[in-house]
């Protein structure tokens, strides 16, 4: 059967266990509130669903900040959205990389005409706050992007002197939390960060094709200056921002901002489904309490770790700055990487990652988050694995994987559980 007949079958894709770093499984009840009925856009029950999803997502954003919403498009759509509405042609941007997803702003920026600034720190490693103080008194940036958590090296960069450091500074701080919110704490008010973007399909148990993102009130004037109508929608009394236009239609911020306030004015007709996925996600994650999620997270994080060490795995990058959702695990040397990734796929439908750039074919990235961030998922995962290795000729006691994961779920008295 060739392509084109295939296409005419039913789609019925075997059921696997995603423990990479994202997408993962999304929560079942994530599912069955996206086969809810369409509402048209307007439609006063659909109009109160967005209300409540805003109300939602401030409280997993910790923020008390009004433009909290959803841009429709994956996690990078968040990120394009605030890079555009933000830098004009010339502004400077400073980009700490610490993995491949610093390097992606770094594009995205240059794409939006900025003046960047790198600085770099070796994959593995974070940056201290004395680093990025001396690139912020050397460049005054009007920006500065960074991500929280980069899955290319399962690194979590520490953020509230960070945060501190760029009001010192006067410049914005944009995080990108794509892969971190939800599995581990980022308080944006406490730490006075100016905007964060992130997506459903990591710790927020959800699929791919929302961007959840807040901006604070310093993030706002800088768009709403750059306010413009759409021709088609212009009418008496409306007026345009003296700034220069974003260059983005899709990516509009200012446009996004009228079209989820009160006055509704007409941007994109809103992806139904992808907003019941949002809300549900929040709804699902808030009645467990944050706290108890970034326990959950943690948990599942210490288990897969104490796993590959009682293996004889080797671990990657600086364990202290670890993120709690992602594992980096060195590939033991005379063993094939995407063999194992491809045995775990074909024989037990279990997915983890291969990695990037200077890592690539060094290192394997073992996610366990969001709905996969529990004890069961956690042990046929460290189970299958140690079942490969030891059919390509990996030496390690049977069994001590598991044992390992499973002592560290009973020191902590029992998982907390993924339905609240």
């Amino acid at each position: 059967m060739d392509h084109y007949d295939a296409a005419f079958e039913e789609l019925n894709p075997l059921p696997r266990l995603l423990m990479g770093p994202g997408p993962i499984n999304a929560d079942p009840r994530v599912l069955r509130a996206m086969s809810a009925p369409i509402l048209g856009q307007f439609d006063p029950q659909f109009r109160a669903y967005m209300v409540q999803t805003m109300a939602l997502y401030r409280e997993i954003f910790q923020t008390r900040n009004e433009w909290t919403f959803m841009i429709d498009g994956t996690a990078r759509a968040g990120i394009e959205a605030i890079f555009v509405s933000v830098i004009e042609p010339g502004d400077v941007v400073l980009v700490p990389v610490f993995g491949r997803f610093g390097n992606l702003k770094v594009e995205i920026a240059e794409r939006c005409g900025a003046d960047v600034k790198v600085i770099e720190t070796e994959w593995g490693a974070v940056f201290r706050p004395e680093e990025i103080e001396a690139a912020l008194r050397r460049h005054r940036p009007k920006l500065v992007a960074i991500c929280q958590g980069d899955t290319s090296t399962t690194m979590l960069q520490p953020l509230a002197d960070i945060a501190r450091l760029c009001r010192q500074y006067d410049a914005l701080l944009y995080v990108d939390a794509t892969a971190s919110l939800g599995g581990n704490d980022l308080p944006v008010d406490a730490w006075q960060i100016d905007a964060v973007s992130t997506g459903l399909q990591k710790c927020l148990a959800g699929p791919p094709g929302v961007s959840p993102i807040t901006v604070n009130d310093r993030v706002t004037a800088v768009v709403r200056r750059r306010r413009h109508v759409e021709r088609g929608l212009l009418g008496p009394g409306e007026s345009q921002g003296p700034g220069t236009r974003i260059a983005s239609n899709y990516f509009d911020l200012a446009m996004l901002m009228d079209y989820w306030d009160e006055k509704g004015l007409n941007h994109h007709t809103e992806a139904t489904t992808g907003l019941y996925a949002a809300r549900e996600c929040a709804r699902l994650l808030l009645k467990e309490g944050l706290e108890q999620v970034f326990a959950r997270h943690a948990l599942a994080g210490r288990a897969l770790v104490a796993a590959c060490q009682a293996m004889g795995l080797a671990l990657f990058g600086d364990i202290a700055h670890k993120m709690a959702n992602v594992t980096g695990v060195y590939i033991p040397e005379g063993i094939d990487g995407e063999r194992v990734r491809s045995a775990l796929l074909q024989d037990f439908n279990i997915e983890i990652g291969a990695s990037f750039g200077p890592m690539r074919g060094k290192v394997w990235r073992i996610g366990s988050m969001g709905y996969c961030a529990r004890k069961d998922a956690v042990l046929i995962t460290v189970q299958a694995l140690e079942t490969v290795l030891a059919a390509e000729g990996f030496r390690l006691l049977r069994g001590t994987g598991v044992d390992a994961a499973l002592a560290v779920y009973r020191e902590a008295k029992g998982a907390s559980p993924v339905r609240a």
